[in-house]
């Protein structure tokens, strides 16, 4: 009879706790289906008092993760602790040199350290899975990796943070402010007491670097994202976007180019026909452009403790099947070291929301700054302030108003250097916001 496949947790938070009651429930027809069972033998947390759902006697308790992650008992160790370095690092280092299989979500470790723990895997002949670091549930490194080595990937983008998603769409739905959402997100748990992880782009960029590396078959440069975060996004933004038949969505995008590879994380305006406008609440969404498939659109919960173990216990559920697929798609050594594309060469439309103060001439001003850096406008908007003490006989009362231009392609340098030179000229009351636009 084939024995089990021994499963060490080292983390047992909402996630780790998942992993034992899907296995639980799960186990009879995980070996049916692939011929081998799953066992738990062992787990690891920093408190042993806390109730998590289950009965912890039944498996061996770890004080030392890393000494679960060397035990004789334990096949295959699944990290769940989080964080890039400290004791994740050192789990899964560990656990790799003694030649066992790891599992892991730690999307922050991956970017900093995933070629190094690919490498070593690699050599040691064991399995390096990381289904659950992007996107939760949704199978998007499966699908890179496995289920499209027929085609040629020109661009990837999706909203990676459910955070920033429920933010987003609040503040649309019901006009409220960055802040506001945020501490309801927080009151309800899909945000940290300190969200700026999340809230500034990070958390997305992290997993933009992982993908990236996957489909473009390059190293993980998470050093070369250009990160924006939603934090300067205010109602009027999307109003404006709902206006002129956008959405706005924090996007990671990465796609090739003739300049090399260009990865950026920003808010992004969506037409509202695509399918990743569509996307509200929590939920994440990866968008694949490619040669024989055209575009392909994964949508599914991005994060949560089912959701996340559903795709550990999916690699899980590979190790038992003895697939110890290259981490990345191919082998360590084959991947290129891509050429950055520079963000100051990015190009696209842009929509910019000018405060501008009403009077005579400043259409005109910025428009010729525009023209100046041989910009196009597609069109232009100056919304009245409702709270207008006086005007005069024209309608203008000289307080600061939003002038909003939508652009043409163009490149991110020209841009930068047109709203410096308005700002220079002492025609906008406010910071200006600048926001890319990402068309079907």
């Amino acid at each position: 009879m084939t024995r089990p496949l021994r499963v060490g947790i080292a983390g047992l938070g909402t996630v780790g706790a998942s992993v034992i009651q899907i296995l639980a429930r799960r186990n009879e027809i995980l070996t049916q289906r692939h011929g081998r069972s799953v066992q738990v033998t062992a787990i690891s947390a920093r408190d042993r008092t806390k109730d998590r759902g289950f009965d912890l006697s039944t498996y061996r308790w770890f004080d030392d993760p890393l000494a679960l992650a060397t035990s004789d008992e334990v096949d295959c160790v699944v990290e769940l602790v989080g964080g890039s370095e400290g004791t994740a690092r050192e789990i899964v280092e560990t656990a790799l040199t003694a030649g066992k299989h790891v599992v892991t979500a730690n999307k922050a470790l991956l970017a900093k350290h995933g070629l190094a723990l690919a490498r070593l895997a690699e050599q040691k002949g064991v399995a390096l899975a990381f289904e659950a670091s992007v996107a939760g549930g949704i199978p998007v490194i499966k699908t890179l990796r496995e289920a499209l080595p027929g085609n040629a990937i020109s661009r990837l983008y999706g909203i990676l943070n459910g955070t920033c998603n429920y933010i987003l769409s609040r503040m649309e739905m019901e006009g409220l402010t960055f802040q506001e959402c945020l501490k309801d997100a927080q009151r309800l748990g899909y945000a940290e007491a300190d969200p700026t992880f999340d809230v500034e782009g990070f958390d997305t960029a992290h997993k933009l670097a992982i993908l990236t590396s996957i489909a473009f078959e390059t190293e993980i440069d998470a050093e070369a994202i250009y990160v924006e975060g939603i934090s300067s996004i205010t109602p009027l933004d999307l109003t404006m976007a709902s206006e002129l038949g956008f959405r706005i969505k924090l996007l990671g995008v990465a796609e090739r180019n003739a300049m090399g590879i260009e990865q950026r994380v920003h808010p992004t305006m969506v037409p509202k026909s695509s399918a990743i406008a569509q996307v509200m609440g929590v939920t994440n969404a990866v968008t694949i452009d490619a040669d024989a498939v055209k575009e392909l659109t994964l949508i599914g919960p991005g994060a949560g403790g089912d959701p996340t173990a559903s795709a550990v216990v999916a690699d899980i559920a590979d190790v038992v099947l003895g697939k110890a697929h290259h981490p990345f798609g191919c082998s360590v050594d084959r991947l290129e070291r891509a050429s950055r594309a520079p963000m100051q060469r990015h190009e696209g439309g842009y929509y910019i929301r000018l405060t501008v103060h009403d009077r005579p001439g400043v259409a005109a001003g910025v428009a010729m700054r525009m023209a100046e850096a041989e910009i196009s406008l597609e069109s232009i908007l100056q919304k009245r302030s409702e709270k207008a003490a006086s005007q005069d006989k024209h309608g203008r009362s000289g307080a600061p108003v939003p002038l909003v231009l939508i652009t043409y392609a163009a490149t991110e340098s020209a841009i930068r250097s047109a709203v410096e030179r308005i700002s220079g000229d002492g025609l906008i009351a406010e910071p200006p916001q600048v926001i890319r636009i990402e068309r079907e």
